[in-house]
């Protein structure tokens, strides 16, 4: 294990300091120890949230809240690898369990009414409810980590001084599906009740038992679940995400967010026929795989982690989209649906090459394995030579839409699609020289750069009174994809870009606007942004926002989790948004770029707030290291350790980008 420290002294970055933040977020979670947030209910409150939860067969989403002073707790259950027909990309079996009076609780014969005391969320969903009668109710919700179950434990304990009699009823329906349109025969979705043979609760006694809903082909036989090991199992899972890529600094709301952010990047991975493919989620997309989501947002993030279902995940997206190479150099679909089987491409070329080109190139390189870059090495090579194909008489590349799809104009060539191309280049070149390609390492460099002089050119303009980028000729209005250039590392103009961004026409409470004069906002742009600021030194400006962002993400009203967009959707936690989330303290405040199997370029941007942030056991590049960085005075050392403190490297720096050998 190596440990990397950066002693910084303050240095002026020349930006003005921000002090007002849109409105102040009203929190209604608190932070807990342990990565835990909870909710305590107020007299008389009313509110209703959702949350979405993942394993390998099962996904649920949970409304959860208060509703007319009695607890509300609807789930919707989904299992993408039940196929419905049209076996397409909405094509997973959803059911609902809607009403939750449908498992009847009676006490002393009465039907009981939940008033909720208090809710928490630490990878599961706990509530915890006083009833009209003695007895109090804690339920927790998770699903499965490898079956096709969402699990219910449910604890009932007797607060009073008497014995109470319990009886329990399940009233959930069975449902059946049309064997007409189901892919592979008829299923089944039932809610089972599982250690419910009880009388009475003694008191200051308790008694636990599990609905498990589950969802199965009705020619599979019968399994015997063992709820209490699927929880540890979960729990195993949660704290193994915890214990690696650790963010630290004094801010524990950012420091929280960004373990929560972990957890939902990380569950949303199935185990389909195609192969483990991580998807969006969002009650629709499942068993899936986009370009943009999986190959641009998710998976160069996953080597960081080191999770292993999630670097496999990756890969195999990688290899699906390979299956698309073809010599008509006909675009790649931007989605592959259906466990694999089918694919989406409704929108055309989105920028799609651009995407995996970008993606593959930084997964390969952060994973630090040459066999798996050797073999991502043809798929990288073919975007790189249809984007020529697109590439216009300005130097810049068509693309038919971008990432967007359409719900806003993008033009016949988009600032997206060129500025993800030169990343992509930027990356790829870096890769070449790793695989020993000199030759297209120097190619990859030239049309880098070539690019970087065409997208100023041809995009920069000023635009509502700010000198940034036209998001396609004839724009008019601020987009929020004018932080694309510089998260990849185009520098010009980006004064005037970081103003626009922050600016009255683009930042809202929630975030970036989608552009000037809408109210659609989608938290993949606001990230991005976040990354933007923090890269090219407005730390001090950005961390009031990134502040206020995390907290109203993880502890406000929709919590905890980075969303997809708004009113599109109604805020889904889509499972890459929280990829990027991380990506942001990674590649933005520690500015960590991969350049090689075993290198990287690192460039921290410690707030002056701050006197100390930290990023340990992280497991890219095939090791296993952290990275510190500690303001002490005006010096600015580099140290690489071992984990057991034994120093290989020190060096004085200047401020600078330097490269990491490890």
């Amino acid at each position: 294990m190596i440990r990397i420290l950066i002693y910084l002294g303050i240095v002026n970055l020349g930006i003005s300091y921000c002090t007002s933040v849109a409105a102040q977020n009203s929190k209604k979670w608190k932070l807990l120890s342990g990565n835990k947030i909870e909710w305590k209910v107020q007299k008389g409150e009313k509110h209703e949230d959702h949350i979405e939860m993942a394993g390998l067969q099962t996904a649920a989403i949970i409304n959860y809240g208060i509703r007319d002073g009695r607890l509300l707790l609807d789930k919707k259950v989904i299992f993408p690898m039940l196929r419905t027909i049209p076996n397409n990309t909405h094509g997973s079996l959803s059911v609902p369990f809607q009403n939750n009076n449908s498992l009847q609780i009676k006490v002393n014969g009465q039907t009981i009414e939940e008033y909720p005391v208090s809710f928490k969320l630490d990878g599961k969903l706990g509530v915890y409810s006083t009833t009209n009668s003695a007895l109090t109710v804690e339920r927790t919700l998770f699903p499965s980590i490898d079956k096709p179950i969402l699990v219910e434990q449910i604890k009932l304990i007797n607060t009073g001084a008497k014995p109470i009699r319990i009886d329990l009823k399940n009233m959930y329906a069975n449902f059946m599906s049309d064997p007409a349109k189901s892919v592979y025969g008829q299923y089944r979705v039932r809610a089972l009740i599982q250690d419910s043979l009880i009388s009475s609760i003694e008191p200051h006694q308790s008694y636990k038992f599990s609905v498990l809903y589950e969802g199965k082909k009705v020619s599979d036989s019968d399994y015997h679940y063992a709820p209490n090991y699927e929880e540890q199992k979960r729990d195993d899972f949660v704290k193994s995400l915890e214990t690696d890529l650790v963010l630290e600094t004094p801010n524990d709301t950012i420091n929280t967010a960004f373990a929560f952010a972990k957890i939902r990047a990380t569950e949303s991975i199935y185990d389909t026929k195609g192969g483990l493919m991580h998807g969006p989620g969002g009650g629709s997309y499942y068993a899936a795989i986009w370009a943009n989501d999986q190959c641009e947002y998710a998976n160069p993030f996953f080597p960081f982690l080191g999770n292993r279902n999630a670097n496999e995940s990756a890969l195999n997206a990688f290899r699906h989209f390979a299956r698309f190479i073809n010599r008509d150099y006909k675009p790649i679909p931007s989605s592959i649906v259906a466990e694999g089987e089918s694919y989406w491409n409704g929108a055309k070329d989105r920028g799609d090459m651009a995407m995996i080109a970008y993606g593959a190139s930084r997964y390969a390189l952060a994973l630090g394995n040459k066999d798996v870059a050797t073999e991502l090495w043809p798929l990288i090579r073919w975007c790189f030579e249809y984007l020529e194909l697109q590439k216009t008489n300005e130097g810049v590349y068509r693309s038919d839409s971008d990432e967007l799809e359409g719900r806003a104009p993008a033009g016949k060539i988009n600032l997206s699609t060129n500025s993800i191309a030169y990343g992509a280049f930027k990356s790829a070149a870096d890769l070449a020289r790793g695989l020993g390609n000199t030759k297209l390492s120097v190619l990859y460099d030239k049309r880098a750069e070539e690019l970087r002089r065409a997208i100023v050119k041809y995009f920069g303009a000023d635009v509502q009174g700010y000198p940034t980028y036209r998001y396609y000729e004839g724009n008019t209005t601020l987009r929020a994809w004018i932080c694309l250039p510089m998260t990849m590392g185009i520098t010009e103009r980006r004064a005037g870009t970081i103003d626009a961004l922050l600016s009255k026409y683009l930042w809202t409470n929630n975030g970036i606007l989608t552009q000037s004069g809408d109210k659609v906002f989608w938290d993949r742009a606001t990230l991005y942004a976040f990354k933007g600021f923090f890269m090219n030194g407005a730390t001090e400006r950005a961390l009031p926002y990134f502040k206020y962002y995390s907290s109203m993400r993880l502890l406000g009203d929709h919590v905890p989790y980075p969303v997809e967009a708004w009113p599109e959707g109604g805020q889904r936690h889509l499972s890459a948004e929280s990829a990027l989330y991380c990506r942001t303290v990674i590649e933005g405040l520690f500015n960590i770029i991969p350049t090689g199997f075993r290198k990287f370029s690192i460039n921290p941007h410690l707030p002056i707030e701050w006197n100390y942030m930290r990023l340990k056991r992280i497991k890219a590049f095939g090791q296993i290291f952290d990275v510190e960085v500690v303001r002490q005075g005006k010096q600015e050392f580099l140290i690489v350790m071992t984990e057991n403190g034994k120093i290989i490297k020190k060096s004085k720096v200047q401020g600078k980008a330097f490269e990491i050998v490890l």
